[in-house]
């Protein structure tokens, strides 16, 4: 056959791809891209006497700028970047700490403090919400009998009752259930480093500070920097721990309000306040902006610097 007519036939459709993909994407088509795209058509709408009306970027507009709208979406936002800030200066940090700790060969039992420290990241944030907010009880807890048994019960306050302890004290709470997800990730990457490169450092004269600076973390950049993603992007969608502790008003005094409960409340509404679905999907518009923008900058700015090593 002349190869010229080879190349004049057609290949054959691949069916077997539309097989074996077409489920999974329309799963994802009706199940995220639909839901999304809707949310930012309703947007821009408002419903005046049980009717849509296109008022395009108004909606943004009163929710950043109007009285009634801007100083709880301000206090949300603020409150996200504190619990955020939190997550990246306490939680990555010691997950990075307890990932050189368990890698480390002489130690024993290292399966079992790593079953222990990632256990809390399988419990519902509903339950862990719930036990602590009984832990910190002051009337029925058992925290204030502990701190005055290791000497330290002059520090024991209601600290989920007070707005300037209150965000924190969940940010913590946040921290100890979830600080096993960083730790397991950056573990896993340093089991990967090749022995010979390690082996290489000390007999070079490097100790165990100088092999970890020198040669383990530049190579497990690109995951501490995946994890950082992970937790901006966890943390501008949280919700659950919130709500299971301080109700949909985010109290006391929405000092513990987020992005999302500031959404639900908007969405669906509560008590007093009445929903509205185009408000609400403004501020559902506005998370996602923030989010892609978040990452983006991220992915510009130091994901694109981080020098990538090749085993």
């Amino acid at each position: 056959m002349n190869p010229s007519n080879q190349h004049d036939e057609k290949k054959p459709f691949p069916w077997h791809l539309v097989f074996f993909l077409g489920p999974g994407l329309l799963i994802y088509v009706v199940f995220s891209v639909y839901p999304l795209l809707d949310t930012l058509v309703l947007s821009l709408y408002n419903e005046q006497q049980g009717q849509s009306h296109f008022v395009g970027l108004q909606n943004f507009i009163t929710l950043i700028t109007d009285d009634t709208w801007s100083q709880a979406f301000w206090n949300a936002l603020g409150n996200n970047f504190t619990f955020f800030a939190i997550h990246m200066l306490v939680q990555n940090p010691i997950g990075l700490i307890l990932a050189v700790l368990l890698s480390t060969p002489k130690l024993r039992l290292s399966g079992t403090y790593r079953t222990l420290i990632f256990m809390p990241t399988m419990l519902s944030v509903v339950i862990i919400g719930f036990v602590w907010q009984l832990l910190l009880s002051p009337i029925w807890g058992i925290s204030e009998d502990f701190l005055y048994t290791i000497g330290l019960g002059q520090y024991f306050d209601a600290w989920l009752g007070k707005e300037s302890s209150a965000l924190i004290t969940l940010a913590f709470i946040s921290v100890w259930q979830f600080v096993g997800i960083p730790m397991m990730l950056i573990y896993a990457t340093l089991l990967n480093i090749p022995d010979d490169i390690v082996d290489a450092s000390v007999v070079d004269g490097a100790n165990s500070f100088q092999t970890f600076w020198h040669i383990k973390l530049p190579l497990i950049l690109p995951t501490i920097a995946m994890v950082s993603i992970l937790t901006f992007v966890a943390n501008f969608n949280a919700f659950e721990l919130i709500y299971a502790v301080k109700g949909a008003l985010a109290g006391p005094n929405f000092s513990t309000d987020l992005m999302g409960t500031f959404f639900y409340r908007t969405f669906f509404g509560f008590q007093l306040q009445q929903g509205s679905a185009s408000m609400g999907a403004a501020v559902a518009t506005l998370m996602f902006l923030i989010i892609l923008v978040g990452v983006m900058l991220f992915l510009f700015f130091i994901q694109r610097r981080i020098q990538r090593f090749q085993f």
